[in-house]
């Protein structure tokens, strides 16, 4: 099944004025039979039969012979509904009258209509969502581009993007042009206009709808031109209150919002002056999936994440490296040599005590080309395991990254139970992780059953001068959520809970390798470089 545009969708309303086609001449033809439409206002009673007030409809169509149904609710929002069932909200305050068409379309495209007439109250009322979508006139969104997650899906009944987020800017390009116009008139309804730069984002499932072949998303030649209603009403969703306003926006006349998934109806999930998050429903019959989008009002796609605004103010451990000369041996252990098979990553270099120091207020981890126990590069190696461990809080590293190809330094912690439990066991925050051969961006990662080594759960983003320049390198870790940060602007957003080993106290690694799955190739001509490093501290 293949979405019809809101063009097709016209067209097949110019048909209502007779209740089915007759065009059995061409092929294989089965018409539509029978065609029912229930209507179950949410919570009508004989005392109260327009409904509650959240303007909430269930509607169930059903027709012998048909394959899909097109849904004109009345008030000048329509939908493909492949399952013929689907709950509508109408914002219109009052108690309004709506004429209801659905279309059922058989084998061979042919069709079969049939209306109904209802009346539903809607007291809905959400000023400040309305606030924040259009800024009392107007405002643009866009995609957020450098946010983790600008687009993800998953599962129904997980309410996140379990199968798939997409990292920073890692999308098609036309994707990025989109600009969504929202605005307020002076009576207080809301319109949208869409500028797609004349090319759509499509789902793989709906690209024949603009000439593709339905094997992958594709940017296409599409149409959005016109401006549309925009208007509120009560969710329709089932997600649990604490992860949603409770409030879903509908975009009349076929309206979507950049990513073409076949639904103009939207719940959204978070929403402040600068970003929004929704949530929206799709995908064929019996094959339904939960979309997520991110957008920004900033220029760009919202460059550099939002900011971070902590929680943790109590700063309860420093390491301010002020002691010229070797780490402090009651905070520190060295760990030495090249471990197994290169610490299982097949790293090249052998750890000493010798390549670390306290030098000008910073501790200096330096990698060289040199030969040592059978290995070509020395570098080190340290961590606070048994000598300082914290569970939940802010941990701040203000570092310097080293460059060169081959280069991977890291900024990192394990779980205290490491010893025991063993990796992934324990459970990996890679705070920060940089390789010289991807010089300018650095990579936030969590390893843990299921997901560890190259399944990790891993977002990046684009960072410049990381080797020039100190760079504040975040995370903020919650039993709820664990976030990612460079400069205080969050990349990365990981949701905790108990199932996971992110519920006990993490000790504190740092080192510089060379090569391994990770640094990839090694430059021959390398010879030295150093990972600097001005403070650590934690905050609860």
């Amino acid at each position: 099944m293949r979405i019809l545009t809101s063009i097709f969708l016209l067209l097949v309303l110019g048909f209502f004025s007779s209740c089915q086609d007759e065009n059995a001449e061409f092929g294989d033809v089965t018409p539509p039979d029978n065609l029912q439409i229930e209507a179950n206002i949410v919570n009508a009673t004989e005392a109260d039969p327009f409904g509650d007030g959240s303007g909430q409809v269930e509607f169930k169509a059903t027709a012998s012979n048909a394959i899909s149904y097109v849904f004109d609710f009345g008030d000048n929002v329509q939908e493909v509904i492949p399952s013929g069932q689907v709950a509508h909200t109408y914002g219109r305050v009052g108690v309004n009258d709506y004429t209801v068409t659905v279309v059922a379309t058989g084998r061979g495209g042919i069709t079969t209509t049939e209306t109904i007439e209802i009346s539903v109250l809607s007291t809905f009322s959400d000023p400040e969502t309305k606030a924040l979508l259009a800024g009392g006139s107007e405002k643009v969104w866009r995609v957020a581009t450098d946010e983790p997650g600008h687009l993800g899906v998953g599962p129904l009944d997980s309410y996140g993007p379990d199968f798939f987020s997409a990292a920073p800017g890692g999308l098609a390009s036309c994707f990025y042009e989109d600009e969504l116009t929202i605005s307020e008139d002076a009576n207080g309804n809301l319109t949208f206009s869409h500028d797609n730069k004349g090319v759509t984002f499509f789902n793989a499932e709906f690209t024949t709808l603009a000439g593709g072949d339905g094997s992958e998303d594709q940017c296409l030649p599409f149409s959005t031109e016109g401006q549309k209603t925009l208007s509120l009403g009560t969710s329709t969703f089932d997600t649990p209150e604490e992860l949603t306003t409770g409030t879903q926006f509908m975009i009349s006349e076929g309206g979507f919002m950049s990513y073409y998934i076949n639904t103009s109806t939207y719940e959204i999930l978070e929403i402040s002056e600068t970003s929004m998050h929704i949530r929206a429903i799709s995908g064929s019959a019996g094959n339904s999936l939960a979309w997520y989008l991110k957008f920004t009002t900033n220029e760009g796609g919202g460059a550099g994440g939002e900011e971070l605004e902590t929680e943790f103010t109590d700063l309860i451990w420093s390491e301010e490296f002020e002691e010229t000369g070797r780490p402090n041996e009651d905070i520190w252990n060295f760990e030495i040599g090249n471990g197994n098979n290169g610490w299982g990553n097949r790293e090249v270099q052998f750890y000493t005590e010798e390549n670390v120091s306290i030098i000008d207020d910073a501790m200096r981890i330096t990698l060289r080309a040199e030969e040592r126990s059978g290995f070509d590069y020395t570098s080190s190696r340290l961590n606070t395991l048994g000598k300082f461990d914290f569970q939940y809080g802010r941990i701040e590293f203000r570092a310097k990254m080293p460059s060169g190809g081959g280069t991977w330094p890291a900024l990192w912690m394990m779980g205290v139970d490491f010893p025991t439990a063993g990796w992934p066991f324990c459970g990996e925050i890679d705070v920060m992780e940089h390789r010289g051969n991807e010089q300018d961006v650095v990579h936030g990662s969590l390893h843990f059953p299921g997901n560890s080594g190259g399944n990790a759960v891993t977002s990046n983003v684009e960072v410049e001068g990381v080797s020039d320049e100190f760079k504040l390198y975040t995370v903020e870790w919650t039993e709820d959520k664990i976030l990612f940060a460079v400069d205080n602007r969050v990349y990365h957003s990981f949701d905790n809970d108990g199932s996971l080993p992110y519920n006990q106290p993490f000790f504190i690694i740092v080192n510089v390798a060379m090569g391994g799955t990770f640094g990839g190739d090694v430059d021959p001509d390398f010879e030295s470089s150093t990972m600097d490093i001005d403070y650590i501290r934690v905050y609860q």
